[in-house]
């Protein structure tokens, strides 16, 4: 599983940073969190490929959020695309994107699927699951986690042997869940298997003051990517219009529970000589904590 963010910023495109969008890579496909004008311009610039985007996660529906669309959509058309892509937002999303989309003679060449969601709706990726909660923000608004199912307990190889199962394809029948026989005995995968690991969790929060439904979404997550649109000295502004400081992000990665930390959609106010101290703002609260930039590449890797 591996992060890349493509715009780090809020608001507006500046000299620093492109607007919110952060790719999530898993198993050859991509899931993409917002899509802000100029996405698939950022694509190219990285490691990634925006043909690999197979779903799409828009948060709300201001303009830094989602206007990159028909633009990765249109790119898409024109590279030939044929597979289905998908795209969940707010209620309202489905209708106000159809609207978008037949604007002028702009048409995909291939299959759009375009969904509501709801704050504890679930959906199934198959590799993965999204569930939903909502944000405190201006608009209808959703942050997601895209979680991993359980995978199978550690083998003990001891207790195999123990109980004498031999090696080979009941041991790799065993470790994929199925139950087997040898020599006229059953055995089953709890009887070799510890118990299950967990999958991993990367949670985006989009834009949202901070709020107790963020923090039970985030619980346990391996990633969380948090708005941190200012500093300390303007968190009640930033509060007001739906968005968070980076001392709230890191106080809710840490009442979370969260490994690390993500700070995104920084607003224009703040450059380069403004990130370390809103850094250390938020360090001296979740020490794991990191500050976005464009193009930056995070490798989540399983607990054990």
């Amino acid at each position: 599983m591996k992060i890349v963010v493509l715009g780090s910023g809020g608001s507006w495109p500046c000299r620093d940073r492109a607007p919110p969008a952060v790719a999530l890579k898993l198993d050859g496909e991509i899931i993409l969190f917002d899509c802000a004008e100029g996405t698939q311009r950022q694509f190219m610039f990285s490691t990634l490929s925006f043909m690999q985007v197979g779903h799409v996660l828009l948060s709300h529906l201001h303009g830094d959020h989602f206007l990159g669309l028909p633009g990765l959509v249109e790119t898409m058309a024109l590279n030939d695309r044929q597979d289905r892509l998908d795209v969940y937002g707010p209620p309202g999303t489905a209708r106000r994107l159809r609207t978008l989309f037949s604007v002028g003679y702009f048409s995909a060449a291939f299959p759009v699927g375009l969904h509501d969601l709801r704050g504890g709706d679930e959906v199934d990726f198959g590799t993965c699951r999204l569930r939903c909660a909502e944000a405190s923000h201006q608009v209808p608004s959703l942050a997601y986690s895209v979680e991993e199912p359980p995978r199978p307990g550690r083998f003990n190889l001891d207790k195999a042997r123990a109980l004498g199962i031999p090696a080979g394809r009941l041991y790799n029948r065993l470790q994929a869940g199925e139950t087997v026989t040898h020599a006229g005995r059953t055995f089953s995968p709890d009887m070799v298997l510890g118990p299950p690991r967990g999958g991993r969790k990367v949670v985006y929060t989009g834009d949202s003051a901070p709020s107790a439904a963020l923090t039970e979404l985030a619980r346990g997550a391996d990633l969380l990517i948090h708005d941190s649109t200012s500093d300390s000295a303007l968190a009640a502004k930033a509060n007001q219009y739906g968005h968070s400081s980076s001392v709230q992000a890191a106080e809710t990665a840490r009442s979370a529970g969260a490994r690390m930390l993500l700070l995104v959609h920084i607003s224009p106010r703040f450059g380069k000589e403004d990130e370390p101290r809103m850094l250390a703002e938020a360090r001296a609260v979740f020490p794991d904590t990191v500050l976005a930039s464009d193009l930056l590449e995070l490798d989540i890797r399983l607990r054990d």
